[in-house]
């Protein structure tokens, strides 16, 4: 087993155990502790820098439904553009992926959002589109970037940038904190899965071609 492998098993498992404890914290136990705390934190900033929120509503546009859709798409035909396909399916794959995967959870636990939400916002609240989507989006960029050994500080910077974007749900108060950190830990989960098919598929082609030689 490569460290990499062991890595992401470790994510992967370390991930499902979060999102289950999260669920369990939420629907079984309904305890509200650890979202309240969070609010009351972020309310306290809001109070006290009051000219942050135009920027946190900035912010939390780079995962918004418009924004997501073109990257989803506009990324992964440059990407194609520029000679990289399998980067672009991996791109592709993240968002698509991740939204399926989202709107699936949000149907099952059927969590209603919070009604002190600073601005409007549909849908259902458990787990955050905004962060799972975001990081699958920007924790698939940062792990190509890392693995082609390019720009690892951007890739950092994009993954703190995914989590920034988690924590302004939170301060807008249209997602509890157990529901950005469900919707990190889901996204967690389906880039490991998504890496592991595209690592099976690449062995695969990988094969075919010796073979055809």
């Amino acid at each position: 087993m490569t460290a990499e492998v062991v890595l992401m098993g470790g994510v992967f498992v370390a991930s499902a155990l979060l999102f289950f404890y999260l669920t369990r914290v939420v629907f079984a136990a309904s305890s509200v502790q650890f979202d309240t705390w969070a609010f009351v934190r972020l309310d306290a900033v809001r109070a006290a820098w009051p000219l942050l929120t135009p920027v946190v509503q900035a912010l939390t546009f780079f995962a918004s439904l418009p924004w997501l859709v073109a990257a989803g798409v506009g990324l992964p035909l440059l990407l194609r553009r520029w000679g990289h396909r399998h980067e672009a399916a991996e791109v592709f794959g993240a968002v698509a992926g991740a939204a399926l995967l989202n709107q699936l959870l949000k149907t099952y636990f059927h969590r209603l959002r919070p009604d002190s939400a600073l601005i409007v916002q549909g849908g259902l609240s458990f787990p955050s589109g905004h962060a799972m989507i975001g990081l699958a989006l920007y924790g698939c960029l940062a792990w190509i970037l890392w693995r082609h050994r390019r720009h690892p500080v951007w890739g950092l910077l994009l993954l703190l940038f995914a989590l920034l974007i988690g924590i302004t749900r939170i301060y807008l108060h249209v997602h509890y904190a157990t529901d950005v950190v469900a919707g990190f830990a889901g996204a967690l989960l389906w880039l490991i899965l998504l890496r592991g098919i595209f690592r099976f598929k690449s062995r695969g082609e990988k094969r075919e071609g010796s073979r055809e030689k």
